[in-house]
């Protein structure tokens, strides 16, 4: 394959004019890659319930410093002209087929429920139930030839002026008026051309050529007068017949014929006679070339031709399902079935047709999430803004009250999503039970209730015509209305002024808190969040390169980890190289195809929208930061203002100390040079530890500073958006490559698995284990009392809770109360408080041209920061613990969070025990929550006189229908998410309607994100069927739930003990992670090839067997939008 590949060159092209390209309607949604075959295969989908998770913190993203991305300003100014000209653009990167992956039909167990049924009666007795619902689809069935003026060839249009003036910038003989009526003419010829498609299939149906006849089947007349032809002849006064009887005489037949034949004449005179028209005007025009016409015959046929198209396609679809349908009718009637079995087919195809209408309607409500399209009839929802006259202010108040429509909108179409659900079960149920009388009376030789092979295979073909049918009316649907927004489909609102207003949608991740020049294209980009990664960013960097480097360089990280693995291991030389090569090869075959010609440009038009979104954030002084929630969402602010509220908050804060200014005009000299003595500092006590006997020599030089290698860490600031009308910072410490990095990590390793051994009592591991907690201490234990409250704590400093000397003298106090010995594997306590020492005293990094000092705490960014606060919280909450001990109270921790009941008095006496825990110590600050019912983490919980009940809790000033921020490869890590957001849902979920609401809340969020119908249903069924519970996605039985949930609760403790083994393996440094860089193609199948050539070489191992050692094989996309516009200052070497 590498050969095949050689001299194989990409084809990607740079050089597009965006200022005469079509636009094309990207909607920055996350493509399912058809390479990857196997991706949602039940093997697939299975690893995540089937494998332990070790926690990990959030990591940083990869800061760039990409020039490449502030080049061409003069591409960014014209970028900015076309996204006012225009905001509608050509659908590239979502699937035609979309529905036919969707998951929202039920995997059946009887090839019976995905039959098809026919008509039955040439005595009228009507058996085929017509599908009129189409109405929507279908009314614009009549001839589609005009000649009023198409509303996209209107002056009044800003595309079709945009096209005009292209061409009379270039020559000032053509007036757009002229251009107009150009177009007009070959609008109205392709017009024509579409009618004429119809009406052949129209002449085929009658002449009974529609389709070959299948020579085993029953044979029948297969001439067939559609509805449109019967109307054609009435009106014509030729014939008076239904088709349903097939009762035509040989005259009507032969005078139908002749009259679709002559319309057809007719049809081709008037194309012609079009086309003329265009001749004659153009050939009057002075100075019209190829390339004028060509380019109003693509505004044309993009704008006007291929809506045309598309009800060309579904009209002779429809024909040919009416065709089926007759046909299968009359050979249904030619068995001579009797009345049982023709009511026995009107009353299946009735059940299936409202089926499929159901199912097409759910469908329908998600997709309009997906697209971002909803009802006209949510247009109520909005509300009027208040008028006024401050700028600022008027466009912070806009975006908080867009964002409360959004979320109006989406809870509402959640609700209606409940009620489409129920609706759909509701058929299914009558479907299968009117499906299984039949077969029951058949098996059962009820008198007069048996079916015949034949009309049974008739039924099963008449169900599969009904599912086609409606698939093809609700595909049209959505190419027409909601893929490429063709037709006035819903009404649209208009202003006092009778303007068009802009409605609002369903998604924006984005929080404006600035006046910003940026387009609407540009906020739909950015509202797909930080964690969202543009496609296609290697293949499009590597222009002129061949597919072969492209794909060295997407395997490059790979084999270098494998290089160094095989070192570190001492793997055999010759081993080695043979498995690398394997490896390669598999790589090269499976990954070596160049990107897809769409996917491509929807690349590079990404590209030059982030060059002029950065274009716009420098020009206009703002800053864009995601959230300090973490979550997958955007802040953009005034930097100015960003910038003082920084500043504000050092000067305050009493957790940090200035220590110098970075020279500049001495080349940094100072600075360095004192940071440069810290490193000799720090490496002379480790030596003298070293001389001291109190660490080996291989420890040692694992902890021995290089400052050839040491990055000065930053600090950069987080926007907290939790509070009403306020915006404040946190602050977050670069870690990785800092002078102290190497000790955190060998005390983080050292200190953190004895410390999760004896915290273990006292913390929650995760969201599932604190309900799985509360519920045996509510309904094993049964200690909640009608009068227990609920306590919730948050520690608000977690991060900095005290001096460091304090924090050195609390671990050492801890160690010692919980060792046997004063040695932790072979490490003494105060060996260990000095290496705290040498770490916590020598954490500096800098802002702006400032260098500091951390006074209290550590780094946030570095694991063991988690463990040290861990320690200290597990000290101070012995005060609480130690006065509830004795009350068979529930007690626990995650981090930051604490959450108690309480029986020991009302409310103001737990106030009054709280506060004077808070005046002995007051370093540790806290804010508390007492009542019946308190949010704790994302939790309701309520106390209900003496019944818990439980529930999701949504903050309700946090942007809601968000996905996580995520690094890596941002589809797997949402996908994982979503799974254990479900997971989370069940667990919650004390009330199966919460449940239900919340497992619908999700399904919205990943829709409304970008992610695909396809991604959603595969997760939601697998979710369900993974303990054969597929019908409790519909069903509304509490008791069939609490056995679910119950379920649920009983695999969380499988995978704790799952996870629990892969900590091990962590903790002795044998969890090996690899990764490759990854951009399209079938990632599953290469991993799947990865694990088993691994497991076949390194079976017999000493080290690298499969009981040895764990590999985790991932990928990772090249950058994020964070990575790409959020970028910081990159650390900076001291040397």
């Amino acid at each position: 394959m590498a050969e095949k590949n050689k001299d194989k060159q990409s084809t990607v092209n740079e050089n597009i004019n965006w200022n005469t390209v079509e636009d094309f309607n990207d909607m920055f949604d996350i493509v399912d890659d058809e390479n990857d075959t196997i991706e949602y295969a039940e093997d697939e989908l299975n690893k995540y319930y089937l494998s332990g998770h070790v926690n990990s913190m959030v990591q940083e993203d990869e800061m760039i410093d990409d020039d490449s991305y502030d080049n061409d300003i003069n591409v960014i100014e014209e970028i900015q002209t076309e996204a006012i000209l225009s905001q509608n653009f050509s659908q590239l990167s979502t699937k035609a087929e979309d529905e036919q992956k969707s998951g929202v039909i039920n995997k059946r167990q009887r090839s019976s429920t995905t039959i098809s049924s026919p008509d039955a009666s040439c005595k009228k007795i009507k058996l085929i139930v017509d599908d009129a619902d189409e109405s929507t689809a279908t009314t614009t069935m009549s001839s589609t030839e005009t000649n009023e003026i198409p509303i996209y060839l209107s002056i009044n249009n800003k595309l079709f002026v945009h096209m005009a003036q292209t061409i009379t910038k270039t020559t000032t003989s053509i007036s757009i008026n002229s251009i107009q009526q150009l177009a007009l003419f070959i609008h109205q010829a392709a017009s024509v051309r579409t009618d004429r498609e119809v009406m052949k299939a129209y002449l085929h149906s009658v002449m009974g050529t529609l389709k070959q006849s299948e020579s085993h089947l029953i044979e029948v007349d297969r001439r067939v007068w559609p509805i449109h032809v019967q109307s054609l002849m009435l009106t014509q006064h030729k014939a008076a017949t239904t088709t349903a009887c097939a009762s035509v005489t040989e005259d009507q037949q032969a005078d139908c014929e002749k009259h679709l034949h002559q319309r057809l004449i007719e049809m081709n005179e008037k194309i012609q006679y079009h086309q003329n028209q265009f001749n004659e005007k153009k050939n009057n025009l002075i100075d019209f070339t190829s390339n004028i016409e060509q380019t109003i015959r693509s505004f044309v046929q993009k704008h006007g031709v291929k809506p045309l198209e598309m009800k060309r396609n579904l009209r002779i679809a429809m024909t040919n399902h009416d065709y089926d349908s007759e046909i299968l009718r009359r050979q249904y009637l030619q068995e001579k079935p009797n009345e049982y079995q023709i009511q026995v087919m009107k009353h299946l195809s009735e059940k299936k047709r409202e089926l499929e209408k159901s199912k097409r309607e759910l469908l329908e409500m998600k997709y309009r999430v997906f697209y971002n399209k909803p009802h006209s009839s949510l247009d109520a929802i909005e509300t009027t803004m208040p008028i006024l006259n401050d700028d600022d202010r008027k466009l912070k108040l806009l975006n908080k009250h867009e964002k409360l429509i959004q979320r109006k909108k989406l809870d509402f179409v959640a609700i209606k999503i409940i009620g489409a659900e129920i609706k759909f079960y509701q058929y299914l149920r009558a479907f299968d039970h009117e499906l299984a009388a039949m077969w029951k009376n058949h098996r059962e030789l009820v008198k007069n209730k048996g079916m015949s092979t034949t009309l049974t295979d008739l039924i099963e073909k008449r169900f599969t015509g009904i599912t086609d049918r409606w698939r093809d009316v609700y595909n049209y649907r959505l190419n027409c209305y909601f893929r490429n927004f063709y037709s006035d489909f819903e009404p649209t609102n208009t202003n006092a002024d009778g303007d068009k207003m802009k409605r609002i949608g369903f998604s924006s991740s984005l929080i404006i808190d600035a006046i910003h020049q940026l387009s609407d294209k540009e906020l739909q980009l950015l509202n797909r969040g930080p964690s969202y990664v543009p496609p296609g960013q290697i293949s499009i960097s590597s222009s002129g390169q061949s597919v072969d480097d492209i794909i060295k360089k997407k395997y490059a990280p790979l084999k270098h980890q494998l290089s160094c693995l095989f070192s570190k291991y001492h793997v055999n030389i010759a081993l080695s190289m043979e498995i690398e090569q394997k490896i390669s090869d598999q790589f090269t075959d499976l990954f070596s195809v160049p990107i897809p010609s769409n996917l491509q440009q929807r690349a590079l038009y990404e590209k030059h929208l982030l060059q002029s979104i950065r274009y716009s954030l420098n020009a206009n002084n703002l800053i864009l930061r995601r959230t300090a929630d973490n979550m997958n969402t955007f802040y953009l602010g005034n930097l100015q203002e960003f910038e003082t509220k920084a500043y504000d908050y050092l000067s305050k804060s009493d957790a940090y100390k200035a220590l110098l200014n970075k020279d500049k005009d001495n080349g940094g000299q100072q600075w360095q040079t004192e940071l440069n003595q810290m490193v000799e500092s720090m490496n002379l006590l480790l030596e003298s530890l070293k001389n001291h006997k109190a660490v080996n020599i291989d420890l040692f030089n694992r902890l021995l500073v290089d400052a050839s290698k040491v990055k000065l860490p930053y600090l950069y600031f987080l926007p907290d958006v939790s509070k009403e009308n306020e915006i404040s910072l946190v602050p977050y410490i670069t870690s990785k490559h800092s002078a102290t990095w190497r000790i955190g990590k060998y005390l983080n390793e050292l200190l953190r698995p004895f410390v999760d051994k004896n915290l273990s009592t006292t913390t929650f591991r995760d969201e599932p284990d604190f309900m799985r907690k509360l519920n045996d201490y509510v309904y094993v234990e049964r200690h909640l009392r009608a009068t227990t409250l609920f306590c919730t704590i948050k520690i608000i400093n977690y991060y900095t809770l005290d001096i460091h000397k304090n924090m050195i003298d609390t671990v050492g106090y801890f160690l010692e109360d919980n060792l046997v010995t004063n040695k932790l594997e072979q490490v003494t306590i105060q060996t260990i408080k000095n290496l705290l020492h040498i770490f916590l005293y020598n954490n500096v990094f800098y802002y702006k041209d400032k260098i500091y000092t951390l006074m209290k705490g550590s780094p946030n960014t570095m694991p063991l920061s988690d463990t040290l606060s861990n320690i200290f919280l597990f000290t101070w909450q012995k005060k609480i613990l130690k006065e509830i001990k004795s009350k068979n109270e529930f007690f626990g921790r995650y981090k930051d969070q604490i959450f108690f009941t309480w029986n020991n008095g009302n409310e103001e006496q737990l106030g009054s025990f709280l506060q004077t825990i808070r005046d002995k110590k007051p370093n540790v600050q806290f804010q508390k929550l007492i009542g019946t019912n308190v949010p704790f983490l994302n939790a309701f919980v309520e106390n209900q006189n003496g019944e818990l009940f439980t529930r999701v809790y949504h903050h309700p000033i946090l942007p809601r229908y968000t996905l996580p921020y995520v690094v890596g490869h941002s589809k797997l890590a949402h996908g994982d998410w979503f799974r254990s957001a479900l997971i989370r849902a069940v667990c919650y979920c004390s009330l199966i309607e919460d449940f239900t609401l919340e497992r619908i809340y999700l399904e919205l969020t990943c829709l409304a994100n970008g992610y695909s119908i396809f991604f959603v249903e595969n997760n939601v069924q697998h979710f369900f069927s993974y303990f054969h519970a597929d019908t409790m996605r519909y069903l509304k039985d509490q008791t069939m739930y609490d056995k679910f949930r119950h379920d649920w609760f009983g695999y969380m403790t499988m995978q704790y003990e799952l996870s629990d083994k892969l900590q091990t393996f962590n903790d002795n440094d044998c969890l090996i992670h690899l990764n490759y860089l990854y951009e399209f193609g079938p990632k599953c199948q290469f991993n799947q090839q990865f694990h088993c050539l691994w497991t076949e070489s390194f079976n017999q191992h000493a080290n690298l067997s499969k009981d040895k050692v764990k590999i985790q094989l991932t990928t990772k996309h090249q950058h994020s939008l964070n990575s790409l516009l959020a970028r910081e200052k990159s650390t900076c070497s001291i040397q």
